[in-house]
């Protein structure tokens, strides 16, 4: 019993600020400035791929200029080809199960080039996110007009990343990235891809087997657990994901049902990317009550639907999702850190 209840104050437990508002105002400018622009030419219709290129901004979090630079665009490269490749598996129409398999396939690749890069945030999530959603939206716009709004927003998010070295002027010494640790390293990598795989093709066949609206959430979801460091936090990061989820759609549920305007999603759009970077560190499950409206907005920026089934369909594919993670991770656990 009061293993449980440690385990529940740890859920609750909050961890400390480390200057977490200066990386959310970098995040949350390289969103809004790329929206309102979209906004002012009547181009709303381009803003979810804006806003992948923004992403560009959550990497780099906390390194010197120089290094945030590197870092960064590294990994606006993996989601600028993410994008486009999204793009065009939308202009090709493939079905539903081959769409499944081709984007799980993709996520094990995207594991073992974000592990190679050294990417932080660790893993494909956001790569899979760019690429699982470009692919599943009907393309509305030229092809070429939502590839420059995606590069457009990422070299701005870069520019933004290293602007502050305007003002301190130091060039840091090059750190060269580490040592990619033989062949034990290279398996590793190799076992995380292949939980990836799994992970991803079980929770995208089995949303399609329930005839949901929108498989790659359950996609998604089910990529949260595997970023974990541990057996314990990836478990916890699953459930979390649930959790949070929910909660999140009730904060969804009073942000559409009043069908705001497009400025006023846009606002809302920024405030929570600004909110999601804020939490995201200290507490995932806080952090979900961010992140959930703010996918669920993209969606209706992108195409405007019915709230009621959108929030169901989020609600029933993170449960699927959360629950085929957290058997991938249980059913290959990487014994070599458990030791």
């Amino acid at each position: 019993m009061s293993a449980a209840a440690g385990h529940i104050r740890e859920y609750f437990r909050v961890g400390p600020a480390n200057r977490d508002h200066l990386p959310a105002l970098r995040v949350a400018i390289g969103v809004a400035v790329p929206l309102l622009t979209l906004l002012a030419i009547d181009r709303t219709d381009l803003a979810i791929y804006a806003i992948f290129g923004a992403f560009t901004g959550i990497y780099g979090r906390g390194e010197t200029h120089q290094r945030r630079l590197g870092h960064q665009l590294r990994a606006g490269s993996l989601l600028l080809a993410n994008v486009l490749a999204g793009i065009g598996l939308s202009l090709a129409h493939p079905g539903p199960w081959a769409l499944v398999c081709v984007i799980a396939v993709a996520t094990a690749a995207d594991s073992l080039l974000a592990d190679a890069l050294r990417l932080r945030p660790s893993g494909p999530f956001f790569a899979l996110f760019a690429l699982a959603a470009c692919a599943s939206i009907p393309l509305s716009a030229p092809a070429w007009q939502a590839a420059a709004a995606c590069l457009a927003s990422l070299l701005l998010s870069v520019v933004i990343g290293f602007a502050g070295w305007l003002r301190h002027r130091v060039w840091a010494a090059r750190r060269p990235l580490p040592p990619a640790g033989g062949n034990a390293r290279t398996r590793a990598q190799l076992i995380h891809a292949l939980r990836y795989l799994l992970a991803v093709l079980g929770a995208g066949v089995l949303a399609l087997l329930t005839g949901l609206g929108h498989t790659y959430w359950a996609m998604l979801a089910a990529a949260i657990p595997l970023a974990g460091a541990s057996m314990g936090s990836r478990i916890s990061r699953g459930i979390s994901r649930v959790v949070g989820t929910f909660a999140g759609i009730g904060v969804t549920a009073l942000l559409l049902v009043p069908h705001f305007g497009g400025w006023q999603l846009i606002l809302i759009v920024v405030l929570l990317q600004f909110g999601a970077e804020m939490f995201v560190i200290r507490h995932y499950g806080l952090a979900l009550l961010f992140i959930t409206p703010l996918a669920l907005l993209m969606t209706e920026l992108a195409h405007p639907s019915a709230p009621g089934p959108l929030m169901l369909d989020r609600g029933l594919e993170t449960l699927i999702g959360a629950a085929v993670g957290i058997a991938v991770v249980l059913a290959l656990p990487d014994r070599r850190r458990a030791a």
